[in-house]
């Protein structure tokens, strides 16, 4: 029997975060910014060829209207891709695009194919208001977990004020976010990692209501606000107030709702090395865990133990960690619970300053920790994050140096 193959992942591409609704993908259809990171993923690889693309595998927090119709396929062809490629769209909410890089990694390592890319978009702007609209809940399931339908800010709410998290905690947390994600903007850690998209997007006149369109470029995250201050934070009321006197999620600490899309091309790393493709990192393991649903947030502390203890590795062994940012209190609550050193964890922000489109997340997270942990010199890294419906998921790289 053939010995498994190593999965190597040699490139990554990824849009600019635009704010949902108002920025520049708000007319986007999610074809074409999952289109543009794949043909960039590839081109990047130098040493794959478009028809050497076996499948693609894109996550989508909600894969439907201008994200559905298996957006994975249809974006493989906007790519480039010939009709040989084939695509499969998938679905584990804000874990999408770390589970879409690990089914193309075990593609790889089984033989099932030579090249693959794992991929993640989200159009909020585009999905969400028809969602909103067709939610159907299930009467049993309902009756018996009824916080499967329980809003995300809900949800973390409750973490918060289960496991004594404070809003000052969450607070403090998104200012130290914002700042470093405008220090690593400002020293272009982001900037290898983005390519420029062109949109048009819609402008809507606050004063007459008047909607114009207006050729766009999205060539950065555009949601992060580097001047924040606690003393602005600690003025916003919390969202969910009005129902619950001890709520602590504000606008100011919570991820912000964006559009974009990521793509990592997975190869086999002989057939990498031998070709001489520019190797940023190996999977090394990847757990899910499940947990209630009225507490989603608490999913990596689950999620995490099973990963290293796959690995037989310690929290001490990992040199960087990105630890998705739906809400402040879920990274708060994961460094405090596993005892994560918080100098290695979202070194350059996360989703509360430029962004969180659910799907695009974890690949975007991904690709990201690889080029820092080279900038830093790292060897194991873990991207986290909790996930809608009550679970956790965490992927192991080993990082290749330059």
């Amino acid at each position: 029997m053939a010995s498994r193959r190593t999965a190597a992942i040699v490139s990554t591409a990824r849009t600019g975060l635009a704010k949902s609704y108002r920025g520049g993908f708000n007319q986007t259809h999610g074809a074409v910014m999952l289109g543009e990171t794949i043909k960039a993923s590839i081109e990047r690889a130098k040493v794959v060829a478009f028809d050497e693309v076996d499948d693609v595998v894109a996550g989508c927090g909600f894969p439907e209207g201008a994200t559905g119709h298996n957006i994975a396929r249809n974006a493989a062809l906007r790519a480039g891709c010939p009709s040989s490629t084939s695509g499969a769209t998938v679905n584990r909410f804000c874990s999408s695009g770390l589970q879409a890089v690990v089914h193309a990694a075990r593609h790889v390592e089984s033989g099932a194919a030579d090249v693959a890319v794992g991929a993640g978009v989200e159009s909020i702007s585009l999905v969400q208001p028809v969602v909103a609209k067709t939610v159907a809940t299930e009467a049993e399931l309902l009756a018996t977990w009824p916080a499967l339908w329980m809003p995300m800010i809900e949800t973390a709410d409750i973490l918060a004020k289960r496991y004594d998290v404070s809003r000052e905690a969450c607070d403090a947390y998104a200012v130290e976010c914002q700042k470093r994600t405008a220090e690593a903007q400002e020293a272009g850690r982001y900037a290898e990692e983005i390519i420029p998209v062109k949109t048009t997007m819609a402008v809507l006149d606050k004063e007459t209501k008047e909607v114009t369109h207006a050729e766009y470029v999205v060539s950065k995250d555009e949601c992060n606000r580097p001047n924040t201050i606690y003393d602005a934070l600690a003025k916003l009321e919390p969202v969910r107030l009005a129902d619950d006197p001890h709520a602590t999620v504000t606008a100011g600490n919570a991820s912000q709702l964006s559009d974009g899309a990521a793509a990592c091309v997975v190869m086999d790393s002989d057939v990498a090395s031998r070709r001489g493709a520019p190797v940023l990192g190996l999977l090394k393991g990847y757990a899910v865990a499940g947990c209630d649903p009225d507490e989603m947030g608490v999913g990596p502390v689950f999620a995490v133990p099973k990963l290293l203890t796959q690995a037989g590795l310690s929290v001490d062994d990992i040199d960087l960690w990105e630890i998705n940012e739906a809400f402040a209190c879920v990274p708060i609550y994961a460094m405090r619970r596993l005892g994560i050193d918080p100098a290695k964890v979202n070194v350059n922000g996360g989703s509360i300053a430029i962004g969180h489109p659910f799907g695009t997340t974890g690949t975007r997270m991904v690709g990201h920790i690889l080029l820092e942990g080279r900038r830093r010199n790292a060897k194991h890294v873990v991207v986290t994050m909790c996930i809608g419906g009550g679970m956790g998921a965490a992927g192991l790289f080993e990082v290749v140096a330059a």
